[in-house]
């Protein structure tokens, strides 16, 4: 009985690696790419949503016609120094900090591949190193620096540019969580932000007084 049980599973094994392998000669990156964007990206910030994008069509570009069969690591390494050799603009490079986003945003890609879709069994980009990136240096405006900083903002064309900065000074909230802010987030009885999607994935609350609660 156990050896039946043995070669029940074995059997079941090999189907699920066949039934992988084939996915994985039969689909391109290109698909796996546009069924994430249609599926996956909707789900996440609009913030974030329009710059995947914009990496994510770059990947397709590179090695869209390529079946996921054949997509090395070694295959994505190139792409990966093609892409720290490419001028953004006219005057600089990208830097590795932006190579290990595409990086990052493929990566998420060929995971839902392997764990929802079972297109393959493992990712490739998991085996290609990321940049070292250098340190960030910390910084803080000196009171003139903030008070022309604020100065110009109130100037600007645009008039959502001051509130959005003076929460940024009061409140140290990221950019994609100023920008994503709803109104039934904001209470203005109990002086307080509420964010729900956050880079935690936790739930947290700003403080509001003084000058950010009136702006």
């Amino acid at each position: 009985a156990a050896k039946r049980w043995a070669t029940n599973i074995e059997s079941a094994i090999d189907e699920a690696r066949h039934f992988n392998s084939t996915e994985a000669k039969r689909r391109t990156v290109t698909e796996l790419i546009d069924r994430y964007i249609a599926e996956v990206l909707p789900r996440k910030s609009e913030v974030q949503q329009p710059r995947q994008r914009i990496q994510l069509e770059w990947w397709k570009g590179q090695i869209g016609h390529l079946t996921l069969a054949g997509v090395t690591p070694g295959v994505i390494a190139e792409a990966r120094d093609l892409l720290s050799g490419e001028d953004e603009d006219s005057e600089r490079r990208r830097s590795p900090a932006t190579v290990n986003w595409y990086l990052a945003a493929l990566s998420h890609v060929f995971t839902i591949a392997v764990r929802e879709w079972g297109w393959l069994e493992s990712s490739p980009v998991r085996k290609v190193t990321r940049f070292t990136e250098p340190a960030g240096r910390v910084r803080f405006l000196s009171d003139d620096e903030r008070d022309r900083l604020l100065k110009a903002c109130q100037a600007s064309a645009e008039p959502l540019l001051y509130p959005v900065v003076v929460l940024a000074l009061s409140t140290g909230a990221r950019r994609s969580e100023i920008l994503s802010l709803r109104w039934h987030q904001v209470d203005l009885k109990r002086h307080a932000i509420r964010l729900e999607k956050t880079k935690n994935r936790e739930r947290r609350s700003l403080p509001l007084a003084g000058h950010v609660l009136d702006a």
